[in-house]
C-alpha cells in the first residue's frame, strides 16, 4: 500500500525497516551495485550524554528530559536539531532513552506499537507515557511512532544527502494481525516523519523473505511442493502465526502461497517482563505493592533478568534492586532470583505443555498492566495449537491433503522475533510442537527448522528484499487472503419459515480465501433481488476456518465459523425519490490492497449499478461492534446517475474544455439537481464525497474565472 504514486524513475536505494515494539532495525539495497545485496544500516544514536554511536538496532523507547536535566550539547546528534522539536533536546529515542529512562520513571515511553493497535483508546490522543510524571508532555502513539521514523529518516539523510529517504522505495513492516486503523495510523506516522511514500509488508512474510535471501543458492533444496511452512514470529509486543504452502509452478520452480494468518494477539516479551515483575514485587515489598515509579523500574529490570537467565551461558542467580520509596534518601529494596525460578515462571507460564486440541482460556490472565489490552491467556502454546487446528485443512485449489499424517502438522518452521533469542524458549516451543504430532512414544518426528542468523535484523532485511521483489527481482510469496468474506442474504427457505420458527440465516461467499488482494470476483451465475429507494442492510461476515468455499456458494451462518463485521445500513437511490422497486441484480466484489471490500450491485436487465465499500478492519479483532455511519445511512446513488453527474462537473471545470465550457458554472447546481431529481439539501454524503474527489481532480478549472472560483 502506498501513500502516494511512485516517481517515474526508480530510486537508487530500496530501504526496509522493521518498526518493532522493542527494537527497530533498517536494511537497504543499493541498486547501483551489481550484483545487488541487502546490507544493514547502523543507526547513529545517543548511547550516553554527548556520546553518539551507530548501532544495528534502534531501541523503540522515547525519553523526555526534564528542564535543565542535560545541556543541549549533551544531546546533540550529528545532523543537528530536529526542526520539529519545541526545543533542542526535547526528546531522546534509542539506546540512551531506554537505559536512562529505566532509571528515571515517568519520563519514558515504551511499547508505542502496542498502543497503536489498542482499540480501547483514541490512538491519536496524547496519552503516553501512561504513568507519566506531572511535568512531562503527553504524546499520542502516532506521534511517538513518527519520532522513531523521523530519527531514522534524519540519520539516513545525513549519510545520503543526494538520496534522501523520502525519495527512496521505503518498505515498512507491520504485524500480520494489525487492524486497518493501526495500518493507516502507521502510514500517518510515516507522513509526519516526512516519509510520504510507504509500502507495507507483514512481518512474518518479511522474515521468510530474509531466509530466502540468506539461502539464495540453496533454499530450493530445503523445500518441496506440498509442504506447509509455519512462521512463528513473537516479539516484544505481538505474536504472529503465518502458514505458507509450497506448490509447484512453471518450469519446475516452487511457489510460496501465504494461506493463513493468526488473529490479533498482543502477547510477547513485554508480557513476560510484566509476569516476572509481578513475582519479584511480592518479594521486594512487604505488602506486595510498589509505587508506580518503582514498578516502572522493576519492569525494566525484569527484562534484563529474563534476557540474562534465559540466555546463552546463563548464571545460576541474579540480584534485583529497586530504589526505596517514601522519604528515605538512600537504600534499596533487594532480592535474589535463580535461573530455575525464572524458567519456571516464564517457560511454564507462557509455553506450557498442552494438547493440540487445547484452546486459549477466555479468563483474563494476571500477567497484565493496566492500559494495554493484552491477550486473555498467557499460554502462547494454546494459541498456536488453536491456530494449527483451525487451519488443519487449508489447501490451494484442488491440492490434496496428506494422508500419512495429521494435516495440521507443519513440515517446516521458521522462528522469528526477539522472543526466540533465548535457546530455552526456542527449544521448549519446538518440543511442544513436536509432541503434538508424535503418535507413539518412540516417534521422534520434528519439523525442519529454518535458520535466520540475526533475529533482530531478519525482518528489516526481508523488507528490503521484498522491495526488490516488487521490482521484479527475487522470489515472490503469493499472499492469498487466508480469509473468506461473505454477504448475508435472505434465502427462499428462510423467508418461507413460519413466524414461530427460528429463522435460518444464510450468507453467500463473495471473496474466497484463495484469492489475492486486488482480484475481482463476478457472481454472474446467481441472481438476487435488491430493494432500492428504501432502507436496506448489507451484513458482512468473515471466516478464517472456512477456507474452501467458492464464490457464489450459499451457506448457513454459523457463529462458530463466521464472524460478523460492521454492516452497511443505507438506501440505494435511483433517479427520482418515488422510484421504489425491487430489481434483479448481479454481484461483483473486490478486496483492495488496503483491505477495503468493494461491492457492486449491477442491475441484470438495466444500466443501473450501486457501489459500496465495507470497512473490514475488524477482520482480526473480536471486540469491535457493528456500527452505522451517518454518511453511509444517507444512501448511495446508482453508478449511471453518478456518471452523468461526473460528466457535467468535468464539462464545467475539466481541462478538456475551453473557456466556453459546455455548462456555465452558474448553472452547475441546477444541472446536478435535474440529473438527481432532488435538491442539494437531499444529496447523500456518499455523493458529496465523490463530487469533492472529482472537483479536486479538476482543480485547475477553478482559475478560469471568478464565477468558476465562486462555484
Amino acid at each position: 500500500m502506498t501513500a502516494s504514486e511512485p516517481t517515474t524513475q526508480p530510486s537508487r536505494y530500496v530501504v526496509g525497516m522493521d518498526l518493532g515494539t522493542t527494537n527497530s532495525a533498517v536494511a537497504y539495497v543499493d541498486t547501483q551495485q551489481q550484483p545487488w545485496r541487502v546490507a544493514s544500516f547502523p543507526i547513529p544514536q545517543l548511547v550516553a550524554p554527548a556520546e553518539v554511536e551507530a548501532r544495528d538496532t534502534l531501541p523503540s523507547f522515547h525519553y523526555q528530559p526534564a528542564a535543565g536535566e542535560f545541556s543541549p550539547e549533551a544531546l546533540r546528534l550529528p545532523w543537528g536539531v530536529d526542526p520539529t522539536a519545541k526545543r533542542a533536546g526535547d526528546s531522546i529515542v534509542g539506546f540512551f532513552a531506554r537505559d536512562h529512562g529505566a532509571l528515571v520513571p515517568g519520563r519514558m515511553i515504551a511499547s508505542a506499537k502496542s498502543w497503536l493497535c489498542h482499540t480501547g483508546v483514541d490512538r491519536t490522543a496524547d496519552l503516553l507515557p501512561w504513568h507519566g510524571a506531572t511535568d512531562v508532555d503527553r504524546l499520542s502513539p502516532v506521534e511517538v511512532t513518527a519520532r522513531y521514523l523521523r530519527h531514522v529518516c534524519q540519520a539516513w539523510d545525513a549519510q545520503h544527502p543526494a538520496d534522501p529517504l523520502a525519495q527512496q522505495d521505503f518498505v515498512l513492516t507491520l504485524p500480520a494481525s494489525f487492524d486497518e486503523v493501526a495500518r493507516e495510523l502507521t502510514v500517518e506516522a510515516a507522513a509526519l516523519a516526512g516519509l510520504p511514500r510507504v509500502v507495507l509488508i507483514e512481518e512474518p512474510q518479511a522474515a521468510f523473505y530474509a531466509w530466502i535471501y540468506r539461502h539464495a543458492d540453496s533454499w530450493e533444496q530445503s523445500v518441496s511442493s506440498g509442504q506447509k511452512i509455519l512462521v512463528c514470529d513473537i516479539g516484544g509486543g505481538t505474536s504472529d502465526f503465518t502458514l505458507i504452502r509450497v506448490r509447484s509452478g512453471e518450469s519446475g520452480k516452487v511457489h510460496f502461497h501465504r494461506v493463513a494468518v493468526g488473529d490479533h494477539l498482543i502477547l510477547g516479551g513485554d508480557n513476560q517482563d510484566l509476569a516476572l515483575a509481578h513475582h519479584l514485587e511480592q518479594r521486594l515489598s512487604p505488602d506486595g505493592k510498589l509505587d508506580p515509579r518503582q514498578w516502572d523500574t522493576l519492569v525494566r529490570t525484569a527484562r534484563r533478568v529474563k534476557e540474562t537467565l534465559l540466555g546463552e551461558g546463563a548464571p545460576e542467580r541474579m540480584t534485583v534492586q529497586v530504589a526505596s520509596g517514601g522519604s528515605r534518601l538512600f537504600g534499596a529494596l533487594q532480592t535474589e532470583v535463580s535461573r530455575e525460578e525464572v524458567q519456571q515462571w516464564i517457560v511454564e507460564g507462557f509455553l506450557p505443555r498442552v494438547e493440540l486440541a487445547a484452546h486459549p482460556s477466555t479468563r483474563q490472565s494476571g500477567f497484565q498492566e493496566f492500559g494495554l489490552p493484552y491477550a486473555t491467556d498467557a499460554a502462547i502454546t494454546r494459541y498456536l495449537a488453536a491456530f494449527l487446528s483451525a487451519h488443519r485443512n487449508v489447501t490451494i485449489g484442488d491440492e490434496a491433503l496428506p494422508t500419512d499424517h495429521d494435516p495440521a502438522r507443519p513440515d517446516i518452521v521458521l522462528f522469528n522475533g526477539g522472543f526466540f533469542a533465548s535457546p530455552v524458549l526456542r527449544e521448549r516451543l519446538l518440543e511442544v510442537l513436536s509432541s503434538w504430532f508424535n503418535e507413539t512414544g518412540s516417534s521422534t518426528w520434528q519439523p525442519l527448522v529454518l535458520d535466520n542468523d540475526r533475529l533482530d535484523l531478519a525482518v528489516a532485511r526481508g523488507a528490503a528484499y521484498y522491495g526488490m521483489v516488487r521490482r521484479g527481482e527475487g522470489v515472490r510469496i503469493a499472499a492469498d487472503l487466508a480469509r473468506t468474506y461473505y454477504l448475508g442474504v435472505e434465502s427462499e427457505a428462510g423467508a418461507a419459515n413460519d413466524a414461530a420458527t427460528e429463522p435460518v440465516h444464510h450468507a453467500i461467499c463473495l471473496v474466497p480465501a484463495s484469492a489475492e488482494a486486488g482480484q475481482e470476483v463476478d457472481l454472474r451465475d446467481r441472481q438476487f433481488q435488491l430493494r432500492v429507494s428504501e432502507p436496506v442492510e448489507f451484513p458482512l461476515f468473515v471466516s478464517s476456518t472456512r477456507l474452501t468455499d467458492k464464490p457464489g456458494e450459499v451457506i448457513v451462518v454459523d457463529s462458530e465459523q463466521l464472524k460478523s463485521l460492521p454492516p452497511i445500513r443505507t438506501v440505494l437511490r435511483s433517479r427520482g425519490k418515488s422510484d421504489e422497486s425491487v430489481v434483479g441484480v448481479e454481484l461483483h466484489a473486490r478486496l483492495t490492497e488496503i483491505g477495503t471490500l468493494d461491492l457492486w450491485c449491477a442491475e441484470s436487465a438495466g444500466p443501473r449499478s450501486w457501489k459500496m465499500q465495507f470497512d473490514i478492519r475488524s477482520t482480526t479483532q473480536t471486540d469491535l461492534q457493528s456500527h452505522e455511519g451517518a454518511g453511509e445511512s444517507e444512501g448511495f446513488i446508482d453508478e449511471a446517475t453518478w456518471a452523468e453527474c461526473r460528466a457535467t462537473i468535468e464539462a464545467t471545470f475539466g481541462a478538456a474544455t475551453d473557456e466556453l465550457a459546455a455548462f456555465k458554472p452558474e448553472s452547475l447546481l441546477k444541472q446536478l439537481a435535474r440529473i438527481l431529481s432532488s435538491s442539494k439539501q437531499d444529496w447523500p454524503m456518499s455523493l458529496l464525497r465523490r463530487i469533492w474527489e472529482t472537483l479536486i481532480e479538476n482543480e485547475a478549472g477553478r482559475k478560469r474565472s471568478i464565477t468558476h472560483e465562486a462555484r
